[in-house]
């Protein structure tokens, strides 16, 4: 099948082949191309260009493909035109928690009285509060108000998501979120928008062909579950493990002041790793709690939240493979700093962003006011800030290979804009109407 996008005012997010992610300098840096088309076969990018053809920056010539809008001309060949609309790559975001039942809207109330994150946790609510929901709530129900959240998701833009578990913080409740999050990698095509009404925010949702990334990750480490000592419950996590890891592709663990020691870390890393599982880190959100340190040591795939750092976790994190991933959404949901994001990459670090989609500390998937919040608050460049919610937050989920860029053999995972949109603008204006289509 071969779709063809013509007219395309603006293609953005080129990447080369063989590039992985971007660190320092280079995130103030995309590839870019007006007045273009872009060819899709059987799912993936197979060329881009000029409409004049006369492009010899882009990657192909024309003599490689043809006349591309002879596609036009071709029945086999779906042909969209952009009408000078904005093209590209759909975002990823590399750390949600959209499993869950329920609501926690009263602790909403209970912020805005101004308890904090941690005095509702110590009054038995925020993640202890989920689990109870999570308990009392079907299998099948679960699977219900989590994919109304991958639509929502979708509908904003977002084409590869991480779905962590984390709310049951038993063995029973735990593989039950892991087994609804199995079912949503396998129904996710039901989550893709075929058709937009003019200036709406809310996409249709239809059985086509195309379908998001879900990568899963087992959080049994996100709390110490009901009923258990501290140390019971970091043994029962490690016993839990192999059979987490039929369903996961990584592992994580809530290494912060009040949950998870790095000792404790440590030793549930080291029995994912066992079982197949490569780490990611929840740290720094609450303090300096010696979680990056522990990531970096146990080559983790990413460290996340990083909202209070220093210098040293800036230097423990030099020359890894870890990716920093950071949640401007948390610290504007709970009030708490945002992190140093203009410090990481002046150090010639890279960075991810995402949503941290939950139902207690950022109840938001939409990638673009991530995109927004860290050009207002954490004085990023809406390049730098697009790099990290596309290309380099692919790379938090280990799919930057095959998404996350505008790149010949990349899965086609593709946002149209309505004319007239660019990267500050998108940052600017973004509560403003600008998805025309979501396309995979």
């Amino acid at each position: 099948m071969r779709t063809l996008i013509k007219n395309i005012g603006l293609l953005v997010g080129i990447v080369p082949e063989g590039v992985l992610k971007k660190a320092g300098k280079e995130m103030a840096e995309t590839g870019t191309l007006e007045n273009a088309w872009l060819l899709i076969e059987d799912g993936v990018i197979a060329a881009f260009g000029e409409m004049s053809y006369r492009d010899r920056r882009s990657s192909v010539s024309p003599e490689d493909v043809g006349d591309p809008l002879a596609g036009a001309r071709d029945d086999r060949t779906e042909v969209i035109d952009a009408e000078g609309g904005m093209v590209m790559p759909a975002f990823c975001d590399s750390h949600t928690h959209i499993v869950y039942a329920g609501s926690r809207e009263g602790e909403f109330l209970d912020k805005i009285n101004g308890l904090s994150y941690e005095e509702i946790a110590a009054r038995g609510g925020g993640i202890l509060n989920s689990a109870d929901l999570l308990h009392r709530t079907s299998e099948d129900e679960l699977y219900a108000q989590s994919m109304a959240r991958v639509r929502e998701m979708v509908a904003h833009g977002t084409l590869a998501m991480e779905i962590k578990s984390g709310y049951g913080l038993n063995p029973e409740d735990e593989l039950k979120m892991l087994r609804v999050i199995d079912r949503i990698k396998r129904t996710a095509w039901q989550a893709v928008p075929v058709k937009r009404e003019a200036g709406s925010n809310v996409a249709e949702a239809s059985s086509c062909c195309g379908a998001p990334t879900v990568r899963s990750t087992f959080l049994g480490a996100h709390a110490v579950g009901r009923g258990y000592t501290h140390e019971e419950y970091v043994r029962a996590v490690i016993e839990m493990t192999p059979e987490a890891a039929r369903y996961a592709d990584f592992i994580d663990v809530f290494c912060d002041e009040g949950f998870f020691t790095p000792e404790d870390t440590d030793r549930i890393l080291k029995a994912g790793a066992a079982a197949g599982l490569r780490p990611k880190i929840h740290a720094n959100e609450l303090a300096v709690s010696g979680g990056v340190e522990v990531g970096v040591r146990n080559n983790a795939l990413s460290v996340d939240h990083l909202e209070r750092t220093t210098e040293a976790q800036i230097e423990a994190l030099r020359g890894s493979e870890t990716m920093p991933v950071m949640l401007p959404g948390s610290s504007f949901f709970l009030g708490i700093p945002f992190g140093n994001a203009r410090g990481f990459i002046d150090a010639g670090l890279p960075l991810a962003l995402a949503s941290d989609y939950n139902p207690g500390s950022s109840p938001s998937g939409d990638m673009r006011f991530v995109m927004a919040l860290a050009c207002i608050r954490q004085r990023l460049t809406p390049i730098e800030a697009f790099n990290a919610v596309t290309f380099n937050a692919a790379a938090a989920m280990g799919i930057s290979d095959s998404e996350g860029s505008i790149t010949p053999g990349k899965r086609a995972h593709l946002i149209l804009t309505h004319p007239g949109w660019n990267l500050t603008r998108l940052a600017y204006q973004y509560r403003t109407p600008w998805i025309r289509e979501v396309i995979a």
